[in-house]
């Protein structure tokens, strides 16, 4: 019996369009701890299919000759800040609205005995 990595890469290698398992999308939903119902299940497990098929296709597209771009329109360039170290030390304002400060540190109630 085949492992689910196993699988994976049996499916890259032939390109063979993978199509994810109850169990898959069962594992998939405890991780995002989602609660998928059972009427839910395969409409989930057929939409997590196609996209994880759409994305293998996009992979196997021959990207060598295509020139990174930072900006997707002709032309158009994006308006960047200088790149400037500014170091502000902000730190008397924002602890006039600590409930109590003592030498420049926060203190707070002690909360393990």
């Amino acid at each position: 019996m085949m492992r689910g990595n196993e699988k994976c890469a049996l499916a890259r290698t032939f390109r063979i369009p993978m199509s994810l398992t109850r169990q898959d999308v069962e594992k998939i939903a405890h991780l995002a701890r989602l609660s998928i119902t059972e009427h839910e299940m395969p409409v989930y497990v057929t939409s997590l299919s196609s996209i994880v098929n759409f994305v293998d296709e996009l992979s196997r597209v021959d990207t060598g000759s295509v020139l990174p771009m930072a900006h997707p329109l002709d032309g158009q360039q994006q308006r960047l800040r200088p790149d400037v170290v500014v170091d502000r030390d902000n730190h008397v304002k924002y602890q006039e609205n600590a409930a109590s400060v003592q030498a420049g540190l926060y203190v707070v109630p002690r909360v393990i005995e």
